[in-house]
């Protein structure tokens, strides 16, 4: 968008005087007031600013800081800042060094005037994350208690400053992603509101950012609301130059997928299918929202109508597959990635050996854990829970390869196992009177901060009684009746 579309947008309806200026500092903003006036701006022909303008532009890197500090002890207003850094325009990254400097070795007390300043100036080199993080410092530097007074103090002076500047529209666009970095979120939807109101539209990737973290941090219904609204869906006077994209439609899918709202994930399908082609993540995030509720023929179907299967999208229809106890589809799609070259991840594995887990084939598990390991991933910590209970739970007793899987998972990837995981061992190996691994494993679980239970301490007593050691057997119950006793006292005094 040009600068004059900009400026012919933001100016008011009447006919200006005519010694008015057409510019945008001059445009009257129904919703916010105007800024007290600056009786510090310095004249051209201050020759402190003239000195040090010179100085940043004709001395040597090495000398140019310490001879600015000598012209000037006392360091630079505000608007002296900003008069030298129009000046020094050209060079937006001496500018910033200028003001890094400046901030450095407090030589100037800057407020937002100068911010925005500098904000423009960086905005028009197109140097982004720069000025977003001059953008955060000069909302730091509004103050206040309230987030829109805040926002809307550094909205309106980069509209004061913009023409002053030559700074270029997507600036504001800047101001709103540095709002939601700062989670200032009512605030970028109170400047997207006053843009929009007069027909100035946002880069569709700030659209994307605004709805996704209202998304996000309200809900999704909020955010499909702000989607109709931004793009101009609900009525509105002004219809939006720009239209939605398949980004924007799957972030919202993922937004009530996550709420569980799947309906509301196939009408925001469907509107997709109206502006956009949906791509390979829009189908996966459609199957996943039908794998979740059981309904398989549909997610199939959606697999069907894919015209290219990625990783992504096998490891979705995988995982909803194994969720729903299908495990010989599963199987077979997992047979089909490999032979035609679509590298598995971690996640593959995960699903199947969960799935296994789920229908009770422990030793389909193992293969495919076996596998995982060869292939050099690291299993998730519930996909380690899942093959502790099956073996601890097969008839086989297999308790022991159950702790070695714990033990090298927690030496190779951290695994920090549960108490639940624990004490299933410990039980299982007494069981298998493996007393002398169980008491590995109770020590292990006591470094981790976890307290033996009642249910812990009988499991010891009746291994050690069925090893044969009656003698610790009826230390430990003696032990368990006093730590009882203690426990007990203890409850009381906290009555």
């Amino acid at each position: 968008m040009s600068s004059s579309l900009l400026r012919r947008i933001l100016l008011p309806t009447r006919k200006p005087k005519p010694d008015s200026t057409h510019s945008i500092a001059s445009a009257s903003l129904t919703t916010v007031s105007s800024p007290p006036p600056d009786h510090s701006n310095p004249t051209p022909s201050d020759p402190l600013i003239s000195d040090a303008v010179s100085i940043l532009t004709h001395h040597r890197s090495k000398s140019r800081w310490s001879t600015l500090r000598s012209l000037n002890p006392s360091g630079f207003t505000p608007s002296q800042f900003s008069e030298i850094t129009l000046r020094l325009r050209n060079n937006p990254h001496l500018s910033l060094r200028f003001f890094l400097f400046t901030r450095r070795h407090s030589l100037c007390p800057h407020d937002i005037g100068s911010c925005s300043t500098l904000i423009h100036i960086l905005a028009r080199s197109r140097l982004k994350t720069d000025a977003r993080d001059v953008i955060r410092l000069a909302l730091r530097l509004a103050g206040g208690d309230e987030e829109e007074d805040r926002v809307s103090r550094v909205f309106r002076s980069l509209i004061k400053s913009y023409n002053r500047c030559g700074s270029a529209p997507f600036v504001f666009d800047l101001l709103i992603k540095s709002c939601l970095d700062s989670k200032e979120i009512d605030g970028a939807v109170m400047v997207m509101r006053k843009l929009r109101s007069r027909g100035i539209d946002l880069q569709i990737s700030t659209c994307n950012a605004l709805i996704s973290e209202v998304s996000r941090r309200r809900d999704a219904s909020k955010g499909y609301k702000l989607y109709r609204e931004v793009f101009g869906l609900d009525g509105a006077k002004a219809k939006a130059k720009i239209k939605p994209n398949v980004n924007t439609f799957n972030s919202m899918m993922v937004s009530f997928y996550r709420e569980g709202e799947t309906e509301m994930v196939e009408r925001i399908w469907k509107e997709m299918e109206e502006e956009c082609s949906p791509n390979g993540y829009s189908y996966s995030v459609l199957m996943e929202a039908y794998c979740s509720r059981g309904m398989m023929m549909e997610a199939e179907k959606v697999w069907e109508e894919m015209n290219v299967h990625d990783v992504v999208a096998y490891n979705t229809m995988i995982g909803g597959l194994c969720s729903n106890l299908e495990l010989t589809k599963a199987k077979k799609l997992f047979d089909g990635m490999r032979t035609k070259g679509i590298e598995c991840t971690s996640l593959t594995y995960d699903h199947l050996i969960n799935g296994y887990c789920k229908v009770g084939d422990v030793d389909s598990a193992m293969v495919v854990y076996k596998e995982m390991k060869r292939k050099g991933f690291e299993a998730e910590g519930l996909t380690i829970e899942a093959l502790v209970v099956r073996l601890c739970d097969n008839d086989e007793h297999r308790a022991v390869e159950a702790a070695e899987i714990v033990k090298e998972a927690v030496r190779e990837s951290e695994f920090c196992p549960s108490r639940k995981c624990y004490e299933l061992l410990i039980k299982r190996l007494c069981e298998e009177w493996k007393m002398e691994r169980a008491l590995n494993i109770q020590a292990e679980m006591v470094g981790r901060g976890f307290k033996p239970c009642q249910e812990t301490y009988k499991a010891f007593i009746d291994g050690y009684g069925k090893a044969g050691d009656e003698e610790t057997s009826s230390l430990l119950a003696i032990e368990l009746a006093e730590s009882l006793k203690l426990r007990a006292e203890e409850e009381e005094k906290e009555k």
